[in-house]
């Protein structure tokens, strides 16, 4: 993809201390794009992921917070909007994925899971698109995973999230096509986490391709649906699994 696709773009990645989210910030800001890294926690690697975003020429900022919190995000999207002026592309990747026995959960357990998967995207969502709309472009990419697709055992407030988020996606699809702004999800499947593999045989099997992802594949795509090229994908969830089972 052409490297400065993105000049004159601002992103915000929601997760982007580490792993996928890292990879996504350096992967927008390769393209031209100003960076947004927000965490809840992680400072040192948020830090370290606006560093290697503002080494490939771009502006990039820190923006810490949790983002399952309505005022929290408000906060956040000052910082942003005040340093860029709008924000053209969220990316949702901000979530946790806690496994635990349903008749075991609590309801602060269901909650919490709902709260950062799921409602996190809505305030993001919320905050920012108004200036989208303003300027009739702009991108929202959801990062949903294989429990937006089916139900997994011990996981079912992530399944419930991340099918809601599936399903916003597709109603943002909807509401904001004609203004120039699309809506899609990424899917990823099993992806390294900090370079190493982790993956048993057993994991390995279900992947035709046989070797786990890393997270500059789910980047890719990502990038690609946040460039212009992507402007006639809307309302989709797109699947980065090795051929895995969709």
């Amino acid at each position: 993809m052409t490297r400065n696709v993105l000049t004159g773009k601002t992103a915000i990645v929601t997760g982007s201390g580490r792993n996928i989210g890292r990879a996504i910030a350096v992967e927008l800001a390769r393209l031209g794009s100003n960076v947004v890294v927000s965490g809840s926690s992680d400072r040192a690697g948020c830090e370290a992921t606006a560093e290697a975003a503002a080494a490939l020429g771009v502006e990039s900022l820190v923006a810490m917070g949790d983002v399952s919190k309505s005022a929290t995000v408000a906060a956040i999207a000052e910082a942003a909007l005040g340093r860029f002026g709008a924000v053209d592309i969220v990316v949702n990747n901000a979530a946790i994925r806690p496994h635990k026995p349903f008749l075991e959960m609590s309801d602060e357990d269901w909650q919490k899971v709902i709260d950062l998967d799921l409602t996190s995207a809505f305030f993001t969502c919320r905050a920012f698109l108004p200036a989208m709309v303003e300027r009739n472009w702009g991108r929202v990419v959801n990062i949903t995973g294989m429990k937006a697709i089916r139900g997994y055992s011990e996981g079912a407030p992530i399944s419930a999230a991340k099918h809601g988020l599936w399903g916003m996606t597709k109603a943002l699809s909807q509401e904001f096509a004609a203004r120039g702004i699309t809506a899609n999800a990424v899917s990823p499947g099993p992806i390294k986490v900090d370079g190493r593999d982790g993956a048993d045989p057993k994991q390995l099997a279900g992947i035709p391709a046989g070797f786990m992802g890393d997270p500059e594949d789910i980047a890719a795509l990502v990038c690609f649906l946040a460039s212009p090229g992507g402007r006639f994908v809307n309302g989709q969830m797109i699947s980065a699994n090795g051929g895995g089972t969709t």
